[in-house]
């Protein structure tokens, strides 16, 4: 099994590019806190991630560097020659699901969101009367 989930802070925007099938892919390194270890400063590793299709143009659109995501997807290593003629080999997630836990807005003003950065999602107390149920319903 090959499955990873983050949560992490853009260390910078996301770059976009197309395919020539005219499929966007979009790659950026988040920063990863590390549990805090007693009388340490805090450390964080940076992970590069790769983004395909829709998810990869609607955080180059809505979030730019230090909004805070989450990303569900797997490990993926490789390795090219650079110009140099020297192999290099590169380790990323590609990305399956992106979360977006912070607007641009919030993070544009150093503010934590608290609606996750999706302004379309239903508050709790909508989504509870959309999807109210009795013990009666449950099949069990």
């Amino acid at each position: 099994m090959n499955q990873v989930i983050l949560i992490g802070r853009l260390t910078k925007n996301l770059e976009l590019r197309y395919t020539e099938s005219n499929i966007a892919v979009g790659t950026t390194t988040i920063a990863v806190n590390r549990p805090r270890q007693k009388d340490k400063e805090q450390e964080a590793d940076f992970i590069n991630i790769k983004v395909w299709g829709k998810q990869a143009e609607n955080i180059h659109k809505y979030l730019n560097k230090g909004s805070l995501i989450a990303v569900d997807g797997r490990i993926q290593t490789g390795s090219y020659t650079n110009q140099e003629g020297e192999k290099r080999y590169i380790t990323e997630v590609i990305a399956n699901n992106v979360q977006f836990l912070e607007t641009k807005k919030a993070t544009e003003k150093g503010t934590e969101a608290t609606d996750y950065g999706i302004e379309d999602i239903p508050s709790k107390t909508e989504t509870q009367q959309q999807f109210e149920y009795t013990d009666e319903d449950l099949p069990f």
